[in-house]
């Protein structure tokens, strides 16, 4: 038997592919997440075979997800199910050490065929995404100035950000900076649209 963890911020998409998996003969869904957290903490507990994440959640992503479980060695295989094919989620993914990335229009008995192969420890790739694997071009952010951008998209101040993130508003200009020359960006707004369009974010 499989045990499987769900983490979906959208309740509807999370009940769904949680009953469809539960169909399954070989297949017992042991736990339902709707943010990065709540998947981790559930991972750390109840040690599923796989965990099905989407990628965009509150807390943390996805990725962050599978890179904890990957830095912690726990024994839970990652298969991402998602809406986004863009080379440099798909790119990240691969890093985080993730067994499986599909997007969520596939079929149901795709996607059950890939929980199959990424807890017999196999990888799996959506076919339309294999040659975006290849052209996926390198993320130029690291982890701080993705956070930072990903505040400022919310439309927050450098003062504001800093406070969340205990830094002076001068290092957050700094990093906000930083971000918009390695991305040619001519200020904040244009370097997150460029991160974002690129799956960096």
């Amino acid at each position: 038997m499989i045990s499987i963890v769900i983490a979906e911020d959208q309740t509807m998409v999370l009940g769904a592919v949680a009953a469809l998996l539960g169909l399954e003969e070989d297949m017992q869904v042991i736990g339902q997440a709707t943010n990065g957290h709540d998947a981790i903490k559930l991972v750390e507990t109840l040690r599923p075979n796989v965990i099905v994440s989407d990628i965009e959640m509150p807390g943390c992503t996805g990725i962050e997800v599978a890179r904890h479980i990957h830095a912690h060695n726990l024994p839970t295989q990652v298969l991402i199910v998602t809406t986004f094919g863009r080379p440099g989620y798909l790119r990240r993914a691969m890093e985080a050490s993730v067994r499986g990335y599909l997007l969520k229009d596939s079929p149901i008995e795709v996607l059950s065929d890939a929980v199959r192969q990424v807890a017999a420890g196999r990888n799996v790739l959506a076919p339309e995404l294999i040659e975006t694997a290849w052209d996926a071009q390198p993320d130029p952010l690291n982890e701080r100035e993705r956070e930072i951008l990903r505040l400022a998209e919310e439309g927050l101040s450098n003062k504001a950000i800093g406070l969340a993130l205990n830094l002076s508003p001068g290092t957050v200009r700094n990093y906000l900076s930083e971000s918009a020359s390695k991305l040619g960006a001519a200020n904040r707004i244009e370097a997150g649209r460029i991160a974002r369009a690129n799956g960096w974010l």
